[in-house]
């Protein structure tokens, strides 16, 4: 895998092994991108542009600053030192497909860093998972279920939500990793998850400003219902749990 180089300032000494893999996107080309990181003083490991070029922005064993304040599962502080960051450009932050070239590049790319720190599937995440009151990427097209299909992350299938007895939707949206510790966060969580898991059923955001300063629609608790819903969230955690 040809890997150019571009490094970035930003990043310092890991204090936690790597156990998760964080999948984001920026409204940048890769030259674009590099200054806006740069002006701001964060970071990603990698960067995929839509030709499906690679680019290396931080040595994996350093600790980039991509996450920001984030929870997962058992990942509850300092995101950035248990995780590996990749950034894809999109243009309309996952409102419109990624292109092949793209996924191309990802795949082999997610399958050599989830073999070469042992990541369980739980813990190959959207930045819209562990922050979801604070980002909505890599948004509603990524191609999820496509990349479980390669062996990275985790998809589900609908017939075993029978098996899973729990029907609060807080407890559930735990169960598969997800911070859900009030109503707001809740209702950001489960349009976290609806974008990852249920994007027909989102609507889509044209304005990419308005996407960024308003990653999950506040008070909706509406979001929240749905036998729809209820059914694919209670089979997601039912994957998660036995994963």
């Amino acid at each position: 895998m040809q890997i150019k180089q571009h490094p970035l300032p930003h990043f310092n000494e890991r204090k936690k092994p790597v156990s998760a893999l964080v999948l984001h996107c920026s409204a940048f080309h890769e030259a674009e991108a590099y200054q806006s990181y740069d002006d701001a003083g964060v970071s990603t490991h990698y960067f995929i542009d839509e030709d499906g070029c690679l680019t290396q922005m931080v040595a994996e064993e350093k600790r980039a600053w991509h996450a920001g304040v984030a929870s997962w599962r058992e990942i509850i502080e300092d995101f950035n030192s248990a995780s590996v960051g990749i950034e894809l450009c999109n243009m309309s932050l996952g409102e419109t497909p990624y292109t092949q070239a793209q996924i191309n590049t990802l795949i082999p790319l997610c399958q050599e860093i989830i073999k070469k720190y042992h990541i369980l599937p739980q813990n190959v995440v959207a930045h819209s998972d562990i922050a979801p009151m604070r980002k909505m990427d890599p948004g509603m097209t990524f191609p999820w279920q496509e990349l479980a299909q390669n062996g990275i992350g985790l998809w589900y299938d609908v017939k075993n939500a029978d098996k899973n007895k729990e029907n609060d939707v807080g407890t559930l949206l735990k169960q598969i990793g997800y911070k859900a510790d009030d109503e707001e966060e809740t209702i950001a969580a489960a349009y976290a998850f609806r974008r990852r898991f249920l994007p027909e059923e989102v609507q889509i955001v044209g304005n990419v400003r308005e996407l960024i300063e308003h990653p999950y629609p506040q008070g909706k608790e509406s979001l929240l219902q749905g036998e729809k819903f209820l059914q694919t969230l209670k089979a997601v955690a039912y994957s998660f749990e036995q994963a």
